[in-house]
């Protein structure tokens, strides 16, 4: 007897199915390969279903990678400690590098695809560098008012932090096997601390 699969209903599936299924195809075979064909099979729902809520494989990986890496960031964030904001900054922002490095995802994106990143780098910034961005700020803000990170433009000094952070992200892999990686990620953290302690009066 065969048995056929139903299509789920278009109201009833919601955004995580798509894009969870959008996640296993990157991972199995790549950015530039996958389809919203590919997907629409891998959730189990008609390719109508898949083009009314994302357009083109384009914002349907847009909305995977802000879901993924904006977790990440998010758990990694809310874990960040210390006993001044610099602390906090220092630490959230190499816990977050050492997540988003460590993740299948974008590791699969940046072995693979790594050319597709590139407009994030050089042309826009996207909805994970904003999630970034906006933790790099709430802590030099706090850093300002308690005294533990030194005066400046706090809307420059996030955007500084966001370039030399995400460079750690994009080259980390080839660019870096020949070191010690929690040698790297301390000084990471030592070039950050450094940057944003206030000056000795």
């Amino acid at each position: 007897m065969t048995v056929k699969r139903h299509m789920a209903s278009p109201s009833r599936v919601d955004d995580d199915v798509l894009l969870d299924a959008a996640r296993d195809c990157v991972l199995a075979q790549g950015v530039r390969r996958t389809t919203l064909t590919d997907v629409a099979r891998g959730a189990g729902v008609s390719r109508m279903t898949l083009y009314r809520r994302f357009p083109d494989v384009r914002s349907l990986l847009a909305a995977l990678m802000t879901r993924e890496f904006g977790a990440l960031l998010a758990g990694t964030n809310r874990g960040a400690d210390g006993s001044h904001a610099r602390a906090r900054l220092v630490a959230g922002a190499v816990a977050g590098v050492r997540a988003i490095v460590a993740d299948p995802l974008m590791r699969s994106v940046l072995d693979r695809d790594g050319e597709l990143v590139l407009p994030y780098v050089v042309q826009r910034l996207g909805s994970t560098q904003h999630i970034a961005e906006q933790f790099l700020l709430a802590q030099l803000l706090a850093g300002h008012e308690d005294g533990s990170v030194r005066a400046g433009d706090p809307a420059v000094q996030a955007r500084a932090l966001l370039l030399v952070v995400q460079s750690f992200v994009l080259s980390h892999g080839p660019a870096t096997t020949d070191l010690d990686p929690a040698a790297l990620f301390g000084e990471l953290a030592h070039l950050l601390d450094a940057s944003l302690r206030p000056e000795p009066t």
